[in-house]
């Protein structure tokens, strides 16, 4: 059986480790199944691995925040809409996110799981501006970084 999204992967930039990609599509997959959201045509996300000098670029241009960042999200869908045609783009910056993975002491596939099914819940729509809305998106990942046997990762927050 095929799979109901067709996730694009590149390397666009930076060192990353071999064997992200089955990590990438097995967590974009669980996201979208526990977020109940029901693909309704044919479906693509784009998944861009970069380093820090694009991801700083992207954010910049994009966000207005002149620095890079771990994670970003480029929905082409409306929140919480029909999840059909592009879906949209995460793009994620090698050394930000080894940093970080290295600062709390787990592996970086444990925290770029973590960044991926975060980059995918904003595709859906889902946000954390809001304390409320906060709650209910961190809590999604954290029961589906579970099933993939990736600690809380807000558990000391």
């Amino acid at each position: 059986m095929s799979s109901p999204l067709e996730i694009a992967f590149s390397v666009n930039a930076g060192d990353w480790p071999d064997g992200l990609e089955p990590i990438a599509n097995t967590a974009i997959l669980e996201a979208l199944k526990q977020s109940k959201a029901k693909v309704k045509g044919v479906a693509e996300v784009s998944v861009v691995l970069t380093d820090d000098e694009e991801q700083h670029e992207l954010n910049r241009q994009w966000r207005g925040v002149d620095k890079s960042t771990n994670v970003l999200s480029f929905p082409q869908i409306e929140p919480f809409g029909p999840v059909m045609g592009l879906l949209g783009d995460i793009t994620f910056a090698r050394e930000t996110v080894g940093q970080e993975a290295q600062e709390m002491g787990i592996t970086l596939e444990a925290h770029f799981t973590h960044l991926v099914v975060h980059g995918f819940l904003h595709l859906l729509g889902y946000d954390h501006i809001e304390d409320d809305e906060a709650l209910v998106m961190e809590g999604l990942e954290t029961q589906i970084l579970a099933t993939l046997g990736i600690a809380d990762p807000y558990a000391d927050e």
